[in-house]
């Protein structure tokens, strides 16, 4: 069922009587301009005795809780960036020492490895010198050994060859 009120009813009259006088919302720019306070929503514990001129002053407040929580965030992000650089900094110093150290034990290690394999190669040489001066000694040993036992038998013949008178030789074959 449809009703009709009387035009004389201000809450049915005209609705855009407003526009009728010539003013448009975008006259006023403020009222498109953002609010300078956030609304926040309520989570049931405020006092809600609370006027809305005791909210303005918490409101910026919680703005400025959360700028200088931002700001930390901001600070902490940098600092871990540049604790990050030089951690990876101290890391490329130490794989480039660890670099260095491996360059340096490889070519300490050829010196090494080159003076055993001289050593090694002195030592055999030694050793064969060695055993050549034994076999020799040994050969020396049996020659000596040998004459020793000729200059025995010589030294045994002797007293008999001048008893036995026939190997005595006159006077007169002698010079």
């Amino acid at each position: 069922m449809l009703s009709t009120f009387p035009p004389s009813n201000p809450f049915l009259g005209n609705p855009f009587s407003a526009l009728e006088s010539g003013f448009t919302p975008w006259d006023c720019p403020e009222l498109f301009a953002p609010s300078p306070n956030p609304v926040s929503s309520s989570s049931g514990s405020d006092d809600p005795n609370r006027t809305h001129a005791e909210e303005k002053p918490a409101s910026e407040e919680s703005i400025r809780v959360a700028s200088v929580i931002e700001e930390r965030k901001r600070r902490r992000m940098i600092s871990n960036r540049e604790s990050a650089r030089r951690s990876r900094m101290r890391k490329q110093r130490h794989l480039e020492n660890l670099r260095n150290q491996v360059n340096l034990f490889r070519i300490e290690n050829r010196e090494l490895n080159n003076g055993l394999q001289f050593l090694l190669h002195h030592c055999n040489r030694q050793r064969t010198e060695n055993e050549w001066l034994r076999s020799e000694r040994t050969l020396l040993r049996q020659k000596l050994a040998k004459i020793k036992q000729i200059l025995v038998l010589q030294q045994l013949q002797q007293p008999f060859s001048s008893a036995w008178p026939c190997n005595i030789v006159p006077k007169e074959y002698h010079d």
